[in-house]
């Protein structure tokens, strides 16, 4: 089975960032955020991301960037070697790879 290492840019607002490296083998066609879910659940239960899945991969809850590129995370597909994430660039980081996404007049 082909493994893939994500490297993911963690950290809060205003701390120094660092990078944790998560090695994990999958399913060839499996996503990004598959390969996040499964970290969340088997490796690191504090790595925090954002998705909403309900609306049929419509909702732009997991954008972020994807070895320079910015992609959601459903759609990007895992590779054997190493990808790296980060958060979105120019948006208010809350921690790990979650930005503030809506403006403050939008938010609930």
């Amino acid at each position: 089975m082909p493994q893939a290492t994500l490297l993911i840019r963690r950290g809060v607002a205003g701390e120094p960032p660092r990078h944790d490296s998560f090695t994990l083998e999958f399913e060839p066609g499996a996503s990004v955020l598959d390969g996040l879910r499964r970290i969340r659940a088997e490796q690191d239960p504090t790595l925090a991301i954002r998705y909403a899945c309900l609306n049929a991969n419509a909702c732009k809850e997991c954008m972020m960037v994807v070895n320079g590129r910015v992609t959601y995370a459903c759609t990007a597909r895992l590779e054997e070697g190493t990808t790296t994430l980060e958060p979105l660039p120019n948006k208010a980081l809350l921690r790990d790879l979650v930005t503030q996404i809506a403006p403050p007049d939008e938010r609930f």
